[in-house]
């Protein structure tokens, strides 16, 4: 099996999976909160969130988020992404990157 680590399931996710509104990889928007890399066995645990709870391309996030891991790590059986609302999103969890692309200062 591939070795799975934080750092590079973090990026398979910031390389392909991108809020299509926006045009910015969720990664860099801040969306990712934790990523659990197996030592052993063969699931990744993603917990992330979505910009607003009735966000409607929020399905099409996760299994984008799932597809692109699964494709960089074809051995794992499992890739579980858990949607959370605590802390809540905001403009202030981006990367600079991302608040430059926006404007935001």
């Amino acid at each position: 099996m591939a070795n799975v680590t934080v750092e590079g399931v973090r990026e398979a996710i910031r390389k392909n999976v991108y809020d299509p509104e926006l045009g910015l990889n969720i990664v860099d928007l801040g969306l990712v909160y934790d990523i659990q890399a197996p030592e052993t066995g063969n699931t990744v645990d993603v917990e992330m969130t979505l910009t607003s709870p009735g966000c409607p391309i929020g399905p099409q996030i996760i299994s984008g988020v799932q597809t692109c891991i699964q494709r960089a790590f074809p051995d794992l059986n499992r890739i579980d992404v858990h949607i959370v609302w605590t802390p809540m999103w905001g403009p202030e969890r981006m990367s600079q990157e991302a608040k430059d692309q926006l404007g935001f200062f």
